[in-house]
């Protein structure tokens, strides 16, 4: 039976498609976003689908967690989002598997010049990449990136799951979902956060 939140993930996606049919390119990416807006607004939600991803990941055998707002849906939030932000451990082992699932569905790396590069083993494992596939783009995080005082290794080991027909996904707790959102602290970030304390 499929996973409640799976369910949800899967009904975002198909709210987002609806609300963006027929939307007209602007050119503009996730990286792009207005931090009230966010990511819905940008082109990154046309076509957004993360669980082509997802399931490449899981195939792969790559302990990667959602983050951000597709973690949120996961939870509950009813707030839509055109990216898929992703942490993981960085080690060398989670890399193979990470560059396995981002060449099993085509995906790239999008260096900070915008320009493409096909994902290695050794092009993954920076403290962030950005990432594109057909159907989801975003960010590729380790606990390297400067969290301030949140304990992201933390998040990792306690991270939630939700299974269904041929995937697993891991997800963030909402406690810690909330924390890293209130730490983030921009207009978007503070409104789904609420949003997620309501939800308890």
């Amino acid at each position: 039976m499929t996973d409640e939140a799976l369910a949800r993930l899967r009904d975002a996606v198909r709210r987002t498609a609806e609300l963006t049919r027929g939307r007209a390119a602007s050119g503009l990416t996730h990286n792009d976003a207005d931090d009230t807006a966010g990511t819905l607004a940008t082109d990154s939600a046309l076509g957004f689908d993360p669980l082509p991803f997802l399931t490449a990941l899981h195939t792969a055998g790559a302990r990667v967690v959602v983050i951000g707002q597709v973690a949120g849906i996961l939870h509950g939030s009813t707030e839509l989002t055109g990216d898929l932000d992703l942490l993981w451990d960085g080690s060398a082992e989670q890399a193979q598997a990470v560059a396995a699932a981002l060449a099993a569905v085509g995906g790239t790396l999008v260096e900070d010049d915008g320009t493409s590069t096909a994902p290695t083993p050794d092009s993954v494992r920076r403290r962030k990449c950005d990432f594109a596939t057909a159907t989801a783009s975003g960010d590729l995080c380790t606990p390297e990136l400067p969290w301030g005082d949140q304990d992201v290794a933390a998040y990792l080991d306690r991270a939630e799951s939700a299974v269904g027909a041929g995937v697993t996904v891991h997800y963030l707790r909402r406690e810690d979902l909330i924390a890293m959102r209130r730490a983030v602290g921009r207009p978007k970030d503070l409104r789904r956060a609420e949003e997620l304390e309501q939800l308890a």
